[in-house]
């Protein structure tokens, strides 16, 4: 299973014509993304990336309705967890 997760664009590197970098922050995490064939990004927008690539722009709810689901999940799991412990 593949996952693809949000983050928003802080900074884009240019300098490469053939190879459009950008840093993205996923949570506080900072990560080189290749946003190449999105060239519609810009910083401050959100982007879900897999594997290194940025794969498609989506709006700041929906970043954000996508990072309560993942965060919801983790707790969920975390409570599972802690229940097998017991």
């Amino acid at each position: 299973m593949c996952l693809a997760v949000p983050g928003k664009i802080i900074s884009i590197d240019e300098s490469n014509p053939d190879l459009r970098m950008a840093k993205v922050s996923f949570g506080g995490v900072i990560k080189e993304i290749c946003v190449q064939w999105l060239p519609e990004a810009g910083i401050n927008d959100y982007v879900i990336a897999h594997a290194g690539m940025a794969l498609n722009k989506l709006d700041e709810d929906e970043a954000r309705l996508s990072l309560e689901t993942f965060d919801e999940l983790g707790k969920f799991l975390d409570e599972e967890d802690n229940k097998k412990d017991t």
